[in-house]
């Protein structure tokens, strides 16, 4: 299991909607009614992209949950284990933490989370099982989403 360099960090992999309520659900619903005061990303500095296999922070006025998708079906929440202001030292990668780096994310900050929605895809498909996060604000919304072992990030209105 990797910890991708991090230090401190050691995701614990669920797999399907039903394991992550049971493990982070009461959790992920007391997220509520805070306000986003962070979105952190590691960053590839040598190719000037997101580095999408890390986690990826969001700070709730002091309450971080770190999400990350792994092989095509795995979710691993963790909470207030990654301090981005330590380094990340991966193999011969030159990574380093970046605060809202892509756009929309700077969008976000000081905004109250309405909710947090989590979806699973059932289909006779590849993505079977992966589960998505959802945090939802008044008008926006932020997805991280299984993108076949990596993450990915949506930013959009709300669903319905």
């Amino acid at each position: 299991m990797s910890d991708f360099g991090i230090e401190g960090y050691r995701p614990r992999w669920v797999g399907g909607r039903e394991a992550v309520v049971r493990e982070h659900g009461a959790r992920l619903g007391s997220l509520a009614g805070r306000t986003l005061t962070g979105v952190w990303l590691v960053w590839d500095a040598r190719d000037d992209q997101w580095f999408c296999d890390c986690p990826v922070l969001f700070d709730f006025a002091g309450e971080q949950v770190e999400v990350n998708h792994n092989k095509l079906d795995e979710l691993s929440l963790t909470w207030n284990s990654v301090d981005p202001r330590r380094p990340v030292d991966w193999f011969d990668f030159d990574l380093r933490w970046r605060a809202e780096p892509l756009a929309g994310l700077r969008a976000l900050l000081g905004r109250r989370l309405t909710r947090v929605d989590l979806y699973e895809w059932l289909v006779q498909d590849v993505p079977s099982g992966t589960v998505d996060i959802t945090f939802v604000f008044e008008e926006t919304r932020v997805r991280v989403y299984n993108a076949l072992d990596e993450n990915g990030l949506d930013i959009g209105p709300p669903a319905g």
